[in-house]
C-alpha cells in the first residue's frame, strides 16, 4: 500500500484513490502543479512517506504511469488497470 504523507506536501493533497488490478495495491494521487511532464495531469503516490512519486494520467479504469524516461529524456509508461477509482470530496 502506498498512503500519501499528508504532512510532508501540504499542497499537494490527494484527490482519489485507486486499486490496481493486477496485485490489488492501493495508491492515492493528486494533481500535477510540476512543469515536469505537464501532460500527464496527476502524480502517483509510491512508497511509504517521503519515498516519492510518480506522474500519470488516472482514467476511470485504467492508469498510465510514468516508469522512466528514455535517452531523450521522453517518459516511459505502463498502462495499470484499475479495479476501484475514488475521488474525493472536500
Amino acid at each position: 500500500m502506498a498512503y500519501y504523507s499528508y504532512e510532508a506536501m501540504k499542497l499537494r493533497r490527494p484527490i482519489g484513490c485507486f486499486t490496481e488490478k493486477e496485485v490489488g495495491n492501493y495508491f492515492e494521487y493528486s494533481l500535477n502543479a510540476d512543469e515536469v511532464f505537464a501532460e500527464y495531469p496527476h502524480i502517483v503516490w509510491v512508497g511509504g512517506p517521503g519515498q516519492g512519486y510518480r506522474y500519470a494520467n488516472v482514467k476511470k479504469t485504467v492508469a498510465y504511469i510514468v516508469v522512466d524516461e528514455d535517452e531523450h529524456g521522453a517518459p516511459v509508461e505502463e498502462k495499470w488497470s484499475l479495479k476501484k477509482n475514488e475521488k474525493y470530496f472536500y
